[in-house]
């Protein structure tokens, strides 16, 4: 996806995604790669990770099953 780095308000800099440049962004200046200007194209790309999704799926499962064992110890 493409977006006009429209300009910077407050530490954010905000951005048109370049469909018609309708949708405003607000994204964090500092997470800017170095040297953007107003007026940049920006390339933007927004990736699903599957794996790390599953990973804290499992974490928050192993987490909720000791939390639930320790409830069921203390009665």
């Amino acid at each position: 996806m493409k977006a006009t780095l429209d300009r910077f308000e407050d530490g954010y800099a905000v951005l048109l995604i370049r469909d018609g440049e309708t949708i405003e962004v607000d994204f964090p200046a500092c997470l800017l790669p170095e040297g953007c200007e107003e007026g940049d194209i920006l390339d933007i790309t927004i990736k699903r990770d599957v794996e790390s999704t599953e990973e804290a799926r499992g974490q928050v499962s192993r987490l909720i099953e000791k939390l639930k064992k320790k409830g069921e110890e203390r009665k």
